[in-house]
């Protein structure tokens, strides 16, 4: 039996990776600027309602919304599609920037939880845009995928050590940056 709402598997592909590249755009932007308006060299940005500051996370959340409501009820397809997966990239880039403030009700702008969603959802992204479909997964594959395995371990680890360090030598300036820019 076929289903009526399949698509091809170089779609789902080619939209996964419009997905990730917004996501990973949207990511890198909204660090930068949060930086850049937390060290004073732009203006602040930041909304302000009755005096609570509405964290992007937010934007993102109605914006997943709107697209989940779009993608459900409309089932885009060619340039609407490609435009759909673009904007979930951005309001995924914009959520889970600050994962680690809504997995934890608060805290820091720089939680090292939020850096590691991320990479965990970059990873997700790109096994759907760049995997192959498991039965075309051949026995020659699973070596390649064992080595590939142990290979992104390891980089998982030494990013682990690494950004420890870093997080217990930049953390308090970071920290001390973000307490001076609060209003």
């Amino acid at each position: 039996m076929n289903n009526p709402h399949a698509i091809p598997r170089e779609t789902a592909h080619k939209l996964a990776r419009y997905a990730l590249f917004s996501f990973l755009v949207t990511f890198i932007l909204a660090r930068v600027f949060v930086f850049l308006i937390m060290s004073k060299a732009v203006p602040n940005m930041y909304f302000f309602m009755h005096g609570t500051h509405v964290h992007h996370l937010n934007y993102g959340i109605f914006l997943l919304s709107v697209v989940g409501g779009y993608s459900v009820f409309r089932r885009p397809v060619g340039r609407k599609a490609e435009t759909t997966a673009l904007l979930y990239g951005v309001a995924m880039g914009l959520t889970f920037d600050e994962f680690g403030m809504w997995l934890h009700l608060g805290g820091s702008y720089w939680q090292r939880a939020s850096v590691d969603a991320v990479i965990v959802v970059t990873a997700l992204f790109g096994l759907v845009a760049f995997a192959r479909t498991l039965r075309k997964f051949e026995q020659r594959h699973f070596w390649s995928f064992l080595f590939l395995m142990i290979v992104v371990l390891g980089f998982g680890l030494v990013i682990y050590l690494a950004g420890s360090r870093l997080g217990g030598l930049m953390g308090p300036t970071l920290q001390n940056l973000e307490s001076a820019s609060s209003p």
